[in-house]
């Protein structure tokens, strides 16, 4: 069974602990044309700045990138710090693997793809390589070919020997 509302007991008369309705407040102090027309002004104020930051952005001067040298130089460098805690045969194959890497960058030889005799009478001729350049790359490629290949017994100096060697060969190399 369904009870009846106190309201519809009532009729349509309204209760009289209700309080009376006022008229709608104003919130912001100006016409709604005003109000649209400042943000507006705001929006392409926001847009013009954001178009000014990335014009100034594309305008930055970049950086060049760094030269084979520089990048061989970097490599060999952290490769310094573990001249006395890689084992022989690991040093030698990163180390040759950077220096094929730069003569391969700056000269254009394919060092990498190239066996160590390969190399050595392709760049027998090259008029970019001297005499002393070409001694320390047969220097370095021998060594480094005694220790991958005929796995010789060697020591940590001979890791030093190999990084002094390759180091050499790229800062007396002409860019």
């Amino acid at each position: 069974m369904m009870m009846p509302s106190p309201l519809a007991a009532q009729g349509d008369a309204q209760p009289a602990d209700l309080p009376p309705v006022f008229s709608p407040v104003e919130i912001l102090p100006w016409p709604a044309w005003l109000v649209a027309l400042m943000s507006a002004g705001a929006l392409l104020l926001l847009a013009g700045l954001l178009a000014w930051a990335a014009w100034l952005w594309r305008r930055r001067p970049e950086t060049p990138p760094l030269t084979p040298r520089e990048l061989a130089l970097r490599e060999l460098g952290a490769l310094r710090d573990a001249v006395h805690v890689t084992e022989p045969y690991a040093f030698s194959d990163r180390v040759s693997d950077v220096l094929r890497t730069y003569v391969e960058r700056q000269y254009g030889f394919l060092a990498k793809k190239q066996t160590s005799p390969e190399f050595l009478a392709a760049i027998r001729e090259a008029k970019e390589f001297t005499d002393k350049d070409r001694e320390l790359l047969a220097q370095f490629l021998d060594r480094c070919d005694m220790l991958k290949f005929a796995h010789i017994e060697a020591h940590h100096e001979e890791n030093l020997e190999l990084h002094s060697r390759a180091a050499a060969f790229v800062q007396g190399a002409r860019a």
